[in-house]
């Protein structure tokens, strides 16, 4: 399948594992646009905390996902997150919302909302998309699949960091046991759970520099693509 403006890359992989900072870095390399599909989910999880959704009833959470509208911009080399017009870029990564978005995530109305917008933004390619589902479910027909991973507590460590530079009180064991029950909840989901696509490329980036995973990913990019009519 030949796509007006180059491939589409998935970039798949449970919490933590630094999935949106590779994906940024390497749309950036290869100028393409990042979809950064944890934070849309991020979103609805925060505009249904403050909606006070019951994610138990099936018609508020249609009613819900009809009405919610998230939105990618690009500032000043920055993604900013809008959720129904409000910035919301760092609200978003609070460990409440990192639990909730599990939640939210694993609702069917949700999911189909989302996934209509994440198609339609990467259908013609020249795309870079993280998530958990986007070389299974969402593009499974991705040109290039990467599953990024590390250690519950290498990911913990990394979150327990950014939390920390962001002024946001908690301990490190804490962070790592929220990391890990989050991969418990991701991966036991009845509907779309993380996992690894058969064709998609694994790495583990604990004992990796982003820069050299960043090398890893960028060299499959150009061998997938060496001789092929692609517009960069």
């Amino acid at each position: 399948m030949k796509r007006e403006r180059g491939v589409v890359i998935a970039v798949d992989g449970p919490s933590g594992a630094g999935k949106s900072t590779i994906s940024r870095a390497l749309s950036k390399r290869l100028g393409y646009l990042e979809i950064d599909t944890g934070a849309m989910y991020r979103a609805m999880a925060w505009l249904a905390r403050e909606a006070g959704l019951d994610c138990d009833d099936q018609q508020a959470v249609k009613s819900f996902s009809d009405r919610a509208e998230v939105e990618l911009q690009l500032h000043n080399g920055s993604t900013r997150v809008l959720a129904n017009g409000q910035d919301v870029t760092s609200e978003i990564r609070t460990p409440e919302i990192s639990m909730l978005t599990s939640k939210i995530s694993a609702l069917a109305p949700v999911r189909e909302a989302m996934m209509t917008l994440q198609r339609k933004m990467g259908a013609k390619g020249g795309v870079v998309l993280d998530g958990r589902d986007i070389g299974t479910v969402v593009f499974p027909d991705a040109e290039i699949k990467f599953f990024l991973s590390a250690s519950a507590e290498e990911r913990g460590r990394r979150r327990f960091l950014e939390l920390q530079a962001k002024g946001v009180q908690t301990s490190l064991q804490e962070t790592i046991d929220n990391v890990a029950k989050r991969d418990q909840q991701d991966s036991e989901r009845e509907l779309a759970p993380l996992r690894q696509a058969e064709d998609a490329i694994p790495i583990d980036s604990t004992g990796l520099t982003i820069e050299e995973v960043i090398a890893l990913m960028e060299q499959v990019y150009r061998e997938r693509t060496a001789g092929k009519d692609i517009e960069l």
